[in-house]
């Protein structure tokens, strides 16, 4: 067990996490491997089967059918990573050209006009070509605040999203900062983190009664890496005492040379693939890295990143049980663990070396959480009329849309953490939902 003491920040009291939108379980992984209890939501079937399988207690919902008081007083930590495909450069832009309009919202959450942001965020949803998926980076904030409001503050928030997010993160910055958090936003190179991809994430960290001069990102552990021809030495600067970056042979422990051609383009060609070597860290590993192709130098053989190998790119340990559909989503979804580790275990002011050591001993097993803390957690969760029978999966989980054969809608799956009845209507009838797993 890692000892809780001060760190660089004072440490937490007994910290325990809500991870909203948790995926596979990024930042729970990291949690775990700080021994610090968390329990996702997370609305994914499919990431919720990797979940369970991997012993981390989730709740298979919609965030915005669960609020603070819906936990004890001991879930006293918020952390979240909000859908970023609407903000991606792959994905459809929606919540780039609305992130004016998303500022705005934080500003009036800011100014206590809730309920009106909640109409604003249905109207905005409702139209043409918009995204639902934009709003929910508001989720956290609402969160925070509604447990500000109650009298129980989070002692700890931590948020991490794509780059294009970082303004929504820096108008919150300032609305926490209103309300008594020291908070401090930036974008994180994952690689000078210990994580063998070329990552950048725009991460919010704040603390409850810190002033905001004490709350700066922990440093970093690696050296940059600075891109170069695909054949000329990497360009190294050791004069700070960090040791370069980690690169994808030594993650993946291949010995054989080989070079990765990405699924993207460069230069504004999308036929011009990128191409890195083994030596290099991996480029940023996204849903699709299961299309990268590996070629074996000297070879004619061409591999392909599948889950163990595309997991450790991620920092995730090389058995990580993934299971479900979309599995190379689920992946290039999640939060890298080990950079997880890093802010977090900085935030809680938990004082533990977070060296290669610490992490190179995790990188082949996951041993997952035990019975007693699932129980622990299990504990936690104040709407104890939905909690199922499994000690993980504590809450009686939505089934899948299940359809006839002329394809009509005979159940569907209900935004509530319980099932929805579906009435009877033309173009549906009502039936009994499948059992998560069956065929839909």
């Amino acid at each position: 067990m890692i000892d809780q003491k001060a760190g660089s920040l004072p440490p937490v009291d007994s910290p325990m996490i809500v991870d909203l939108f948790a995926g596979p379980g990024g930042l729970d992984v990291a949690a775990h491997w700080l021994d610090v209890p968390s329990i996702g939501i997370e609305f994914d079937e499919n990431a919720v089967e990797t979940r369970e399988a991997a012993g981390l207690s989730s709740i298979l919902g919609d965030v915005t059918r669960w609020r603070p008081e819906d936990f004890t007083d001991s879930v006293n930590v918020l952390t979240g990573g909000p859908p970023c495909q609407t903000y991606t450069v792959a994905g459809n832009g929606h919540g780039r050209r609305a992130l004016t309009r998303v500022i705005a919202l934080v500003n009036m959450l800011g100014a206590g006009k809730t309920a009106e942001v909640l109409e604003q965020l249905q109207r905005i949803e409702a139209e043409p070509d918009s995204d639902a998926r934009t709003g929910l980076v508001l989720q956290p904030l609402i969160w925070a605040l509604a447990a500000l409001e109650a009298g129980r503050p989070y002692q700890a928030i931590m948020l991490e999203q794509v780059p294009a997010v970082k303004p929504v993160w820096d108008a919150m910055k300032v609305v926490l900062e209103s309300k008594g958090y020291g908070v401090d936003v930036r974008i994180l190179r994952t690689e000078e983190y210990g994580v063998p991809q070329t990552r950048r994430r725009a991460v919010l960290a704040a603390r409850w009664n810190v002033h905001s001069s004490e709350v700066t990102m922990p440093a970093p552990t690696h050296q940059r890496y600075v891109g170069t021809a695909l054949d000329a030495e990497p360009t190294l600067d050791f004069s700070e005492g960090r040791p370069q970056w980690i690169s994808m042979a030594q993650a993946l422990g291949w010995d054989e040379p080989f070079t990765v051609v990405s699924n993207y383009g460069t230069g504004g060609d999308p036929k011009n693939r990128c191409k890195r070597r083994y030596d290099r860290p991996a480029f940023t590993v996204t849903g699709k890295v299961s299309r990268n192709r590996v070629l074996i130098d000297g070879t004619n053989e061409v591999r392909r990143f599948g889950p163990p190998e595309a997991g450790r790119l991620q920092t995730f340990p090389g058995d990580y049980p993934w299971e479900g559909r979309d599995i190379s989503q689920q992946i290039g979804n999640a939060i890298p663990p080990r950079l997880g580790a890093h802010v977090l275990g900085w935030l809680l002011g938990i004082d533990v070396n977070l060296d290669d050591d610490f992490f190179e001993c995790r990188a082949d097993t996951w041993v997952g959480p035990d019975d007693d803390r699932a129980l622990q957690i299990r504990a936690a969760i104040a709407r104890t009329e939905v909690l199922g029978e499994s000690i993980t999966k504590v809450v009686k989980c939505p089934k899948r849309v299940r359809r006839s054969e002329d394809g009509r809608i005979v159940g569907v799956v209900g935004g509530s953490p319980t099932i929805d009845e579906v009435e009877s209507e033309p173009g549906h009838r009502a039936g009994a939902p499948v059992e998560v797993g069956a065929a839909s």
